[in-house]
């Protein structure tokens, strides 16, 4: 096969565009894998439109999982007819932050199939910017992890957010029996966390969104955690001006949570969970909030609050998934809420962004 259907951005386009390109040829240190299934996130629409994607035109899709079509001379660890997914962040491999399990800190920080983060001069980037949302993908050899034949292509493309949950939960430094709150939990990583919670010794979870129903039907995923939920749909209307999301959490936990997984987007509820933390609890965020944190440091210091961010998962959280999957410990099948066709990309990221309809994770099979 010489060409292939693919997504594609262009410059000046917030849209998705179908087009026939050329299979990319793989060189010596490639694989070249025929797409299976592809993950969606809303973020990458965000960043094509902050114009954090350095090559246009250029094929999205930072999540993919399929077979090995061809191996190049020098790839090694792998062979035509695996089954794999693919890890799409880039990095040199050779800093500090990449040998130290940290390597999406690495100044060359960057996902194939979607943005650079750094000024630097990033050729992994240049050469591999190209994603999933294709019939076939190319990558160098050393970012596909075999996948086992009892985890279906669907949940091999959304290894990534189920990583990128762990990484999270590692971060909150829990103790044992800990009482966790998750916000914007009907969303992607919302629905993971809460399936990777009882991995970490969660005893509690505290879910908040903004609608009762989603909650509702997001709370089995919990298992036989103790759940509850808060729905922001059910707070005063004045919540946002008046700390309502803060009482309804202290009065569920009046001696405050450990920690806080924060996945909000935008608005007041991040700092609003912060001020329901225990004394010498964590929040945690991979939201990509811009609002404000409207208190003084001061509160942070004299409640010993520890704020942490992080933005990515390593290859051990993945690893770690991979073996959780492998082993039965952990089911992400029914986290696999829709599934469409590559033709139909532009529908499903329009699904995602406008959120009428309750979506845990989408996938694109081409």
């Amino acid at each position: 096969m010489t060409a292939m259907l693919a997504a594609r951005a262009h410059k000046g386009s917030d849209a998705l565009h179908l087009h026939t390109i050329a299979v990319p040829d793989p060189g010596p240190q490639d694989v070249l894998v025929k797409v299976a299934s592809a993950g969606l996130a809303p973020g990458m629409m965000t960043l094509l439109a902050q114009g954090a994607f350095r090559h246009l035109p250029t094929t999205l899709g930072h999540e993919a999982a399929g077979t090995v079509a061809a191996v190049g001379s020098e790839a090694a660890g792998v062979g035509v007819g695996t089954r794999v997914r693919v890890h799409p962040n880039l990095n040199c491999r050779a800093c500090e932050y990449c040998r130290s399990d940290r390597d999406m800190m690495c100044p060359q920080q960057a996902m194939i199939g979607h943005a650079a983060f750094g000024d630097v001069p990033m050729p992994l980037y240049d050469r591999y910017h190209d994603g999933g949302l294709a019939e076939y993908i190319r990558v160098p050899h050393w970012l596909v992890d075999t996948l086992p034949d009892s985890v279906s292509f669907d949940v091999g493309a959304k290894i990534h957010d189920l990583a990128n949950a762990i990484r999270a939960l590692k971060r909150a430094d829990l103790p044992l029996g800990a009482t966790l709150v998750v916000t914007a939990a009907t969303g992607t990583m919302g629905t993971a966390t809460i399936k990777l919670a009882r991995h970490f010794g969660v005893s509690r979870l505290i879910l908040v969104g903004r609608s009762a129903e989603r909650l509702d039907a997001v709370r089995p995923l919990s298992g036989d955690v103790h759940t509850d939920v808060v729905a922001l749909d059910e707070l005063p209307p004045n919540w946002a001006e008046e700390g309502g999301l803060t009482r309804a959490l202290r009065a569920l936990v009046p001696q405050g949570a450990d920690a806080v997984l924060d996945f909000v987007p935008e608005g007041p509820a991040t700092s609003q969970a912060l001020a329901a933390l225990a004394t010498g609890g964590s929040l945690v965020h991979m939201g990509a909030n811009r609002s404000p944190l409207p208190f003084p440091m001061s509160a942070v210091m004299v409640n010993c609050w520890r704020i942490v961010g992080t933005r990515a998962c390593t290859r051990t959280d993945v690893r770690e998934v991979i073996t959780l999957l492998a082993r039965g410990a952990l089911g992400a099948e029914e986290l696999i809420t829709h599934r469409y066709p590559l033709a139909g990309a532009n529908e499903a990221v329009a699904a995602l962004q406008n959120r009428t309809e309750p979506i845990w994770m989408a996938v694109v099979n081409p």
